[in-house]
């Protein structure tokens, strides 16, 4: 029996009734139906609806139900109810009669699955800055571990500069930092009650909403019915917030996969994460973060798939808002595991100090240093650039490094270059120059150590 048949003569469709449910999405939504059904009965209370035993019996059969579904899942999925909704009501009125057929009075479908949404994203933003902030410790170690590691720092995938490749762990720490935020930004704008709204009016009940928003841990309650029952904004705005988080991920990815790849060498990847070739004896796949790469493209799809369902509904609620948690819970788990693969490969990795360091001595990235140089000695930037230029021509003509150049060759381009040329264009002296905030040399570099580990201690307490 469904929830509303009384206006009906004739049997569903079979198909269409398949066709419109979806409690084999929405069944995981048994525990948020359960908290908000409790609080609801809390309220009927308060407002004199229901007996004070009423309640006691509700309340107890809800938590019983909820034992139940824990204990056997399934349970659900093997239903032929409607959603997650209509099958703990009717499971409620099962166990106890006409007293279950009350728990409804004053409330609808669509205020309540608005609502056990929102409890979800609540418990799922919790979940996903605990991945954020563990995949942060794992970076952040790294940085400290390695804070006299070079690399060369890369445009256009061609060598560019020398940093230390802590500066490239704190890089992508800044980017879950943001990731982070704005988790916690939207949870302030969705931490807000639609339930008392009913269908879209508001209910005839005498309801205090705002007791019954903080039974269920909201910080208050909406301010307009039409509103809370057709708001999917903080659908949009996590599924946006999941793309822009995949996409930190996918470049954190690509990034390792270059590293990886046999061309680079900079960093070998555990076995636990890599697979080998069904053909090819000597591959060794870092088939991981591929995977993490790859599944980015699925996030992305869902946010497309939100905006789409929305961008032509009327208000108030329209069934296909029952499309969206699908592409929601899709994509949000995606992201919780890809976090947590990412932080798998962070703990196996190994770094190549030798090959690392080699690299950023090669491919002229101290070509700047040397510009800068000629400045220092009362040269336009512009014609230290071309100057510069030049001796780097000299040298891939000649198959030497710039500090493999004698002093005569720099002099024979520029008259003003001394023997003090080769303590400005060492490594060291590259990464030690770059000493603005936010630079690479070892002293900014720990500085964001320090800056980050008191970050993460704030989080966390």
């Amino acid at each position: 029996m469904s929830l509303w048949g009384g206006r009906f003569i004739k049997e569903q469709n079979k198909f269409f009734k398949d066709f419109n449910n979806s409690l084999k999405i929405d069944f995981i939504l048994f525990k948020q139906d359960i908290k908000g059904s409790i609080a609801w009965s809390k309220i009927l209370l308060k407002s004199n609806i229901i007996t004070c035993e009423e309640q006691k019996k509700i309340e107890t059969a809800l938590n019983l139900i909820f034992e139940e579904i824990k204990n056997d899942p399934q349970k659900i999925l093997l239903s032929d109810k409607e959603d997650i909704h209509s099958w703990v009501e009717s499971r409620l009125i099962y166990i106890l009669g006409d007293i279950g057929k009350k728990l409804h009075t004053g409330r609808s479908r669509n205020d309540q699955v608005a609502t056990d949404l929102k409890l979800w994203c609540k418990k799922k933003i919790k979940v996903l800055k605990k991945r954020i902030i563990k995949f942060q410790k794992i970076l952040l170690d790294l940085a400290e571990k390695n804070i006299s590691s070079v690399i060369s720092g890369y445009t256009h995938l061609q060598r560019a500069q020398p940093i230390l490749f802590s500066h490239w762990f704190l890089a992508y720490f800044e980017m879950m930092k943001r990731d982070f935020s704005r988790l916690q930004d939207c949870l302030k704008r969705l931490n807000i009650s639609p339930l008392g709204s009913a269908a879209l009016a508001g209910t005839g009940w005498k309801i205090n909403r705002k007791k019954l928003a903080s039974y269920m841990g909201f910080e208050k309650a909406s301010k307009n019915s039409l509103d809370s029952v057709s708001d999917r904004d903080y659908v949009v705005e996590l599924l946006s917030i999941a793309s822009i988080s995949m996409m930190h991920l996918s470049r954190f990815s690509e990034d390792l996969i270059f590293f990886n790849s046999g061309e680079c060498n900079f960093i070998e990847l555990s076995d636990e994460v890599t697979s080998g070739s069904s053909l090819m004896p000597q591959k060794k796949n870092p088939d991981s973060l591929e995977l993490i790469r790859g599944k980015t493209g699925k996030v992305y799809g869902s946010l497309l798939n939100i905006l789409v369902i929305l961008k032509g509904l009327p208000l108030a609620y329209n069934k296909d808002m029952q499309e969206d948690k699908e592409c929601l819970f899709t994509a949000l788990n995606v992201l919780d595991d890809c976090l947590k693969m990412s932080t798998i490969i962070l703990l196996g990795l190994k770094i190549n100090n030798k090959i690392c360091r080699k690299s950023a001595e090669r491919g002229y990235s101290n070509s700047t240093d040397l510009a800068d140089y000629l400045v220092k000695k009362g040269i336009s930037f512009r014609n230290a650039h071309e100057i510069s230029g030049k001796i780097v021509l000299y040298a891939i003509d000649h198959n030497k490094s710039l500090s493999q150049l004698k002093l005569r060759v720099f002099r024979k381009f520029c008259s003003v270059i001394n023997d003090d040329i080769y303590e400005n264009i060492s490594l060291e002296s590259c990464l030690d120059k770059k000493n603005s905030y936010g630079g690479t040399s070892k002293r900014q570099v720990l500085s964001a150590i320090d800056k980050a580990q008191e970050y993460i201690l704030k989080i966390t307490n």
